[in-house]
């Protein structure tokens, strides 16, 4: 099942060419999957497998005993590296893990420091990266503090049965992903065809007006690089979604689930938008972290996304918060603060302001969907119900 695995992250994650380079960024705690990652991608005709390896651990002493100029720097050569990756054409594969509590004595501005600089540092890649102009995707592997967070024990043997279940991989190989993942286009297909002019979101907690851009798409599953190539960007994946209108944001929106973010968990949040900017927040668990988040930069008070997940998600269906966004936003409805995806705009002018979509150095998806919660599109003033109670009416 792990073969299954690569090789669906492989063929229909990134689908890789052959003759083509593949960068594989991964924790040094994912090492065994990874050598099963490159055997696989070298038999598919990899040109070339470059593994970038990274420690949580290590990144913690560095935030925590190094002078902030050190945490702040960031050398030429690693932006000039992943630059010269994507130049060659290389699809990149992020294997993502989590350390849920292990920054938590970090203080937050540090953290919020560091982060910062780099997403200056990387704004090229990201740009790229988000224009689709290279293939990705994202994928969870186990690490042993991860399994700990979520079931009380190290052994990661539970929560690779899990990820192998979210991502709709068995023994036979990928179809329930394939056939997923045409469910997923039928629903944006039908979002595209009614061209809604706003959402509004109701629940607990929760009273919210979402404007979407006249020339929003919505987007889900399967997407296309800029040579119209397929690809799948996330392993798992249940959304259906698009940008929202920059400035067409109006009311309350609160969690439904933790948010992991570098490290530290929020939890109980809940933000006030008025014209599409935050304007007031709270948080019972991690205030300070969100308030650093919030203060990336001014597209960080904005939104860049809203993704519509229903409630029979596996992810879901599972009962757990697994303290990894990208299990966590697959189980439920969710928005991201900060960049909107160029792509869920039909012929993106180059001018984010000109189309009506937000633009930042960063992007953090948070959950809001759960069983209590209805979604409306709006159309020459009729309301279409779109999921209730959490579950798709369409």
């Amino acid at each position: 099942m792990l073969v299954n695995y690569a090789q669906a992250i492989l063929k229909v994650g990134v689908n890789l060419q052959n003759g083509q380079k593949l960068v594989v960024n991964a924790s040094v705690d994912h090492k065994d999957f990874v050598r099963i990652l490159v055997e696989q991608a070298y038999d598919l005709g990899a040109k070339e497998v470059l593994v970038v390896w990274n420690d949580t651990y290590i990144t913690r002493q560095k935030l925590l005993k190094a002078p902030e100029d050190v945490i702040t720097n960031v050398y030429n050569w690693e932006v000039e590296m992943a630059k010269s990756f994507l130049d060659d054409g290389a699809a990149t594969i992020s294997l993502v893990g989590s350390y849920a509590d292990l920054l938590s004595d970090v203080p937050a501005n540090r953290i919020g420091a560091a982060t910062k600089a780099r997403q200056i540092a990387f704004k090229e890649i990201m740009e790229r990266t988000m224009m689709n102009k290279n293939r990705w995707c994202v994928a969870g592997v186990p690490n042993p503090e991860w399994a700990k967070k979520v079931y009380g024990t190290e052994d990661i043997t539970h929560l690779w049965k899990d990820i192998l279940f979210m991502a709709r991989i068995d023994e036979a190989g990928y179809e329930k992903l394939l056939a997923h993942l045409e469910r997923l286009k039928n629903r944006k297909d039908y979002l595209n065809n009614m061209k809604f002019e706003a959402l509004r979101y109701e629940g607990p907690g929760t009273d919210l007006r979402v404007e979407l851009p006249k020339k929003h798409l919505w987007l889900s599953g399967i997407e296309h690089d800029v040579n119209g190539v397929p690809f799948l960007p996330n392993i798992p994946t249940e959304e259906v979604f698009t940008a929202p209108s920059k400035y067409g944001v109006n009311g309350r929106i609160s969690s439904s689930m933790p948010l992991v973010y570098q490290g530290n968990i929020i939890d109980n949040f809940w933000f006030e938008f008025k014209d599409g900017k935050v304007v007031n927040f709270g948080a019972e668990k991690g205030e300070d972290v969100l308030k650093e988040l919030i203060n990336t930069d001014e597209g960080a008070s904005y939104l860049g996304e809203v993704a519509l997940v229903d409630i029979t998600s596996p992810i879901y269906q599972l009962s757990r918060i697994f303290y990894n966004t990208l299990y966590d936003e697959n189980a439920a409805s969710h928005f991201a603060l900060g960049r909107a995806y160029p792509t869920c705009v039909e012929d993106f002018s180059g001018d984010p302001e000109k189309d009506g979509i937000n633009m930042s150095l960063t992007h953090v998806d948070f959950m809001v969907g759960n069983d209590k919660m209805n979604v409306y599109g709006i159309k020459d003033g009729k309301e279409y119900l779109l999921m209730e109670n959490g579950l798709w009416k369409i």
